[in-house]
């Protein structure tokens, strides 16, 4: 979506549609690329873009975890309406964060991004939150630079013999103090970075394990830019986050639904008014397939951030180009492969 008929659209209640190519771009190597599961696209070809979304999510711990425990074609078929819908609103890119031993399922995605147009990422690395408990049993006992082996061999050969490749390195800490497991992910990601120029999107417990986080990251020689924090919206303190995004980190508020969206939408022009408009990201976190509930549970849709929240921030004085910003030129920035090394 270009910026002219983002202005064009963006005049109506909702971003509207714009119709689909089928074909990827070729890469620039001038402008990088955005690795989603049908290959890499340029990052002007994401469009306006989800940054934190889940199609299934399995809760059932790492040691368990399998492919066996659900339909992937009821999956498929529970999903695929949500996803049809959200791009009839607009959406072109969606970040599926769902990471290995929660129930990553590239294959699954690879069939939505192909029936529905959608330009859709998975992950590599490891979930450290949540106590553990879906973190590896090797994960414990390996160094941070083989656990980066790990995830650089998923970018370079494709995950599990599919041949599709992660956009993103997903990781997860519980609250601060950084736990000794949470800290060696932390370190995987940042060396998997250095390596691959893949963004680090990471979920945070608190205020002080981001901060920590970006501390690691910075002993690591990586640039807060390459860093998302993951809900940033937990334990909700403006001026920590308006440090953090002058430093480069991206700040995502990620819980947007029908009943908060005046609060996501203060915090956000909250952050615009600091300065860093152009560090911020929106998405909801929804969608939550669970293999062993009746056809995946209650399935949460897609559609807020353009039916609700977009307006919302219209009425408090935003502007087309704002919104653009927002929702189209940053998450096309945010998962841009690059290196992001200090000097």
């Amino acid at each position: 979506m270009n910026r002219r008929d983002f202005l064009r659209v963006s005049g109506a209640g909702c971003i509207g549609a714009l119709g689909a190519t089928g074909v990827f771009a070729k890469v620039s190597s001038s402008e990088g690329s955005v690795m989603t599961v049908l290959g890499p696209i340029v990052p002007s070809e994401l469009g306006s873009a989800l940054p934190h979304e889940h199609v299934l999510v399995d809760f059932i711990g790492a040691d368990r975890v399998d492919r066996t425990r659900y339909d992937a074609n009821e999956a498929y078929d529970v999903a695929l309406p949500y996803l049809r819908r959200v791009r009839e609103l607009g959406c072109r890119g969606f970040v599926e964060c769902t990471p290995a031993y929660l129930g990553r399922d590239p294959r699954l995605l690879e069939r939505l991004g192909k029936a529905t147009g959608l330009h859709i990422l998975t992950n590599t690395g490891y979930y450290g939150a949540a106590k553990d408990q879906y973190v590896p049993r090797h994960a414990h006992e390996e160094s941070a630079d083989r656990l980066a082996d790990r995830w650089v061999k998923e970018w370079v050969d494709g995950i599990e013999g599919t041949g599709i490749r992660p956009g993103f390195v997903k990781t997860g800490v519980d609250a601060g103090p950084l736990s000794s497991i949470d800290r060696k992910l932390v370190q995987a990601a940042a060396r998997t970075h250095a390596r691959t120029g893949l963004t680090i999107a990471s979920h945070t417990g608190n205020t002080r394990a981001a901060l920590e986080q970006i501390e690691v990251l910075a002993e690591e020689r990586v640039r807060p830019d390459a860093f998302i924090w993951v809900h940033a919206q937990s334990d909700w303190e403006l001026e920590s986050r308006a440090a953090a995004a002058q430093k480069g980190a991206w700040i995502e508020i990620d819980n947007i639904g029908e009943k908060n969206v005046a609060e996501c939408a203060d915090r956000v022009t909250a952050l615009k008014q600091r300065g860093v408009l152009n560090r911020l990201l929106v998405s909801h976190d929804a969608g939550w397939y669970r293999p062993g509930e009746p056809r995946g549970g209650s399935f949460r849709g897609f559609e807020p951030v353009y039916t609700v929240f977009v307006p919302a921030l219209r009425q408090a004085g935003w502007t087309a180009d704002e919104i653009h910003q927002l929702l189209v030129s940053n998450p096309a920035a945010a998962f841009t492969i690059r290196i992001r090394s200090m000097a």
